[in-house]
């Protein structure tokens, strides 16, 4: 029986040792809750995606102190010219051809090339009844004169284009920067393609909309021989300048006459 409590002895001192000897395995005491491992694999650490930018677009130059020459601003003769800009409008340009047509007098249309593209059947009217036409750029962007010069050649193209797909064989004379924002890349982009850069001499700024007596009266004083005359057909509610064009054109024809652009 002694041997046999000796031999017990010897083993349980042997279990011991070993446990002891796993540096990693912690003992805990009797009765304590045994810890769970987890069965969860660990969340990967999401891998970082490259931000992609678009490259800053270039910065616009400064618009210069003064207007720079070139520009045409007079018809070189007494008579007037009357200009319309910012169409052709469904709304507007027809009643506009009217009125020329009851005056008999021709004008200068500067139109939109998207309006162009909209509405193609008033762009062939304009030729039909003897009107010249003028590119007023794509989408009457003030700030194309100061862009890189590829976007504006890119500009004024598209619109000639838009144009002579509306009107087969036109002639596009002349070009007219939007907001009268001109610079020398925006003439020499002109030049190139052909067009004589338009200006005017007086500008009743019917674009606000003031009364058809406001801008008939700003336009009677304005005048002088060989003004060119600044109107809209487009780009909103012309009912006020088209409310004012029977009087300022018979008082224009009667004081000066008025002319064609060469």
């Amino acid at each position: 029986m002694q041997a046999r409590a000796a031999l017990a002895s010897v083993l349980a001192l042997a279990l011991v040792l070993s446990g002891c000897a796993q540096p990693d395995r912690t003992i805990a005491p009797a009765g304590a809750p045994q810890p769970v491992e987890s069965t969860t694999p660990p969340t990967p650490t999401p891998s970082p995606h490259p931000t992609l930018t678009k490259p800053p677009k270039p910065p616009l130059r400064p618009l210069p102190d003064k207007l720079p020459a070139g520009l045409r601003r007079t018809t070189g003769v007494r008579p007037v010219a009357l200009t319309f800009d910012d169409g052709p409008s469904p709304a507007w340009t027809p009643k506009v051809l009217d009125q020329l047509r009851a005056a008999k007098v021709t004008a200068t249309f500067c139109v939109v090339g998207r309006e162009v593209q909209r509405h193609p059947e008033l762009v062939r009217r304009i030729v039909r009844e003897g009107h010249q036409l003028c590119n007023h750029s794509w989408r009457h962007d003030l700030d194309l004169a100061r862009r890189p010069v590829a976007e504006i050649q890119a500009d004024l193209a598209r619109t000639n284009k838009a144009i002579r797909t509306a009107a087969p064989g036109a002639k596009v004379s002349f070009y007219r920067q939007p907001g009268g924002r001109w610079t020398p890349e925006v003439l020499g982009v002109a030049k190139k393609l052909g067009m004589r850069p338009l200006h005017w001499s007086v500008d009743p700024q019917d674009w606000d909309k003031p009364n058809a007596a406001t801008i008939g009266k700003r336009v009677h004083t304005a005048t002088r021989p060989g003004a060119i005359v600044l109107l809209h057909d487009g780009g909103g509610n012309r009912a006020a300048t088209l409310a004012a064009c029977p009087h300022l054109i018979a008082d224009l024809k009667q004081r000066f006459g008025i002319t064609r652009l060469h």
